[in-house]
């Protein structure tokens, strides 16, 4: 990876949290700012493709077998954004890796001479899988969505218990769980207010909670269904303001890590 990009996967073993609609606002939401942004669905189901209305040029498969970059990026989806789509085919990437050495960082070593990106985002799927793990060990940073939830809340804590598991089989690898994002939050429920509640008192999340998270809004399943972003669909909605807001803590994040990289890893929770 060249040293001037950064790499952010999203990430959580629970389905249904809101991982694609986190990614594709935060890839969107990073080019809106003026970075140059790829958007990796490494999720077999495909569902950026699909929430983008895109017809990939290529696939996560084709690239993870040995195509170039360039002949599987799609790009101009949006000014500044990329992506490189899914499609079922990567199901039987575990498979097909499998005589493959090093198959954990297939992903890293395929894009690594991109260097025309300030950002890669990885959507990832709901497991533990090959290509999770190959998102994680290539991304310098890690967003977790949570929804409102018990169980997605265990699905969080499973991850980060994997998380543990690649630093101590990669631990020069850097990975900084950079935020845990409460997905349609509605504070007059006592789902949401039983899960927050559940976050402050976990020990490895309650420092990177996203507040006040990003508040239920229809706007965003009626944004999904007309293939745009919250911005395009209803850029005042609450959603909206959530979202930019998450952008920004994402971005300064990344240039905290940027220009004080050292003093970041001493001060970051151990995870």
């Amino acid at each position: 990876m060249s040293p001037s990009m950064q790499a952010l996967a999203v990430v959580n073993m629970k389905g249904g949290v809101g991982k694609t609609t986190t990614a594709i606002h935060l890839a969107a939401g990073l080019a809106g700012r003026g970075t140059r942004v790829l958007l990796v669905d490494a999720d077999p189901q495909g569902t950026v493709a699909h929430v983008l209305r895109v017809r990939p040029a290529g696939t996560l498969t084709d690239l993870l077998l040995g195509a170039a970059p360039a002949a599987v990026i799609t790009p101009g989806v949006r000014p500044n954004l990329d992506i490189i789509a899914a499609t079922p085919s990567a199901f039987a990437l575990d498979a097909q890796l499998a005589g493959v050495i090093q198959r954990e960082t297939v992903l890293a070593r395929a894009l690594a001479g991109l260097s025309d990106y300030g950002m890669v985002v990885v959507d990832t799927s709901p497991a533990m899988s090959l290509l999770t793990y190959n998102a994680l060990l290539y991304a310098t940073g890690m967003v977790v969505p949570i929804g409102m939830d018990a169980m997605a809340l265990v699905g969080a804590r499973q991850t980060l218990d994997g998380v543990e598991q690649i630093r101590s089989l990669w631990p020069a690898h850097p990975l900084r769980l950079l935020s845990v994002v409460p997905i349609g939050v509605n504070m007059s429920t006592h789902a949401s207010r039983a899960t927050l509640e559940a976050l402050d008192k976990d020990p490895r999340m309650r420092a990177h909670v996203f507040r006040p998270g990003i508040r239920q809004c229809l706007d965003l399943t009626y944004a999904t269904a007309a293939a745009q972003t919250i911005w395009e669909y209803a850029p005042r909605s609450r959603a909206a303001s959530d979202y930019t807001a998450l952008v920004g803590t994402i971005a300064a994040a990344f240039t905290e890590s940027t220009t004080a990289y050292g003093q970041v890893q001493e001060t970051q929770a151990v995870l």
